[in-house]
């Protein structure tokens, strides 16, 4: 009896002094609020790390499969690591904007100057790769340069949250970390694909098109640098194919191929159609085709502007078709889903032209994305 008493009032005690520092603990963070934040921001740094340390991981990762992808085809004495860190780290300024007067053409002009600069060095490091590979290790560079770009992102804003002690600061990174893991995940993959020259989910309008003309009489030429068209007759139509030359890593340059062909074939033109993969909301199926009107492209925005500008010009309507992809299926291999969309837009594209266009008239088709991986047929 006595030992039962005993441990009932060791446990009324014990209670007791559990309640007591709770109440010291609500105490100190009602009037102490700095306290609280403390410990938060301590708990959110702690996060950071974990997902920085992570990142770290991925970076290295990249650069070393580049690295090595790179020394497969330099010479002996090339000093590929340290070029490889050159191009890794070098940059693009975005052109005045103060006065928009055609910062369209200048946007353009810093864009491909740009895009010429980085092959060229890519080919002068790579001296025994052919013009074609060359392109492929370009957009494999470029994204061990934008895994790089993102763990450089996080870790400035992690060490000057950690400098500062700014919990918003922090706090606004740790929500955004979910969205930049998966994206850096994905360029991960892209490593993968243009390493092994595997064709990736953004370049299903260049396979849809690759499609649509193969089998067929077909007249094929360069219009502009790493864009193709290929020309031939459908059901009593003159059907014009824009796409990115490949097997190659290029998206090429529509805008400006389908400016020219507009401009050289005067009114005959009477429809143009962009195909591109296009990004899906949460929830939404992978390989959906819907269509809908305007210019679908993304990028920097130029050849979207052309496109629309000499469609305005010469009155001709604009259709576009877009396949649903997530951003993490846009640049990694080609999922099942995605390929099989294929069909569906080439018998999309044949109904439209079927029914807007008449014998005699002329279309032209756009097939936007990488070629990576799509050859020429």
């Amino acid at each position: 009896m006595f030992d039962i008493l005993q441990i009932g009032g060791q446990q009324d005690i014990l209670s007791t002094l559990i309640s007591l520092i709770w109440l010291l603990l609500l105490m100190t963070f009602f009037l102490y609020p700095g306290f609280s934040q403390r410990i938060q921001l301590s708990y959110i740094l702690r996060d950071l790390e974990r997902k920085l340390n992570r990142l770290r991981m991925i970076d290295d990762d990249v650069k070393e499969r580049t690295l090595k992808t790179l020394q497969e085809y330099a010479e002996v004495n090339t000093d590929v690591k340290n070029n490889l860190e050159r191009l890794v780290d070098s940059f693009v300024i975005s052109p005045e904007s103060m006065d928009p007067y055609g910062i369209v053409y200048k946007l353009e002009h810093i864009v491909n100057t740009w895009e010429d600069r980085f092959e060229e060095d890519v080919a002068k490091i790579c001296s025994k790769a052919d013009p074609v590979k060359v392109k492929t290790l370009t957009n494999l560079v470029e994204v061990s340069r934008g895994v790089h770009f993102i763990y450089r992102f996080v870790r400035h804003y992690y060490l000057l949250g950690k400098r500062t002690q700014n919990i918003y600061l922090v706090l606004q990174m740790q929500m955004l970390m979910p969205q930049i893991m998966e994206i850096t995940e994905a360029y991960r993959q892209a490593s993968y694909a243009f390493t092994q020259v595997q064709p990736i989910g953004d370049g299903v309008g260049v396979l849809a098109v690759a499609k649509l003309a193969y089998g067929r009489e077909k007249k094929t030429y360069e219009i502009t640098k790493d864009t193709l068209v290929h020309e031939l007759d459908f059901d009593g139509r003159r059907l014009i194919i824009v796409r990115a030359a490949g097997p190659g890593g290029t998206v090429g340059r529509p805008g400006e191929g389908v400016r020219k062909l507009v401009e050289n074939e005067g009114d005959k033109v009477k429809l143009i159609i962009t195909i591109d993969a296009g990004l899906k909301l949460e929830g939404e199926e992978s390989g959906k085709v819907v269509e809908g009107v305007g210019v679908a492209i993304g990028g920097t925005g130029v050849d979207k502007y052309k496109i629309e500008e000499i469609a305005r010009v010469k009155g001709i309507p604009l259709y576009a078709i877009v396949i649903y992809e997530s951003i993490t299926e846009a640049i990694t291999p080609m999922r099942e889903a995605i390929a099989k969309s294929v069909d569906k837009i080439v018998e999309k594209v044949k109904q439209i032209i079927t029914e807007k266009i008449e014998e005699g008239g002329t279309v032209i088709v756009a097939g936007i994305g990488n070629s990576v991986g799509i050859g020429i047929t």
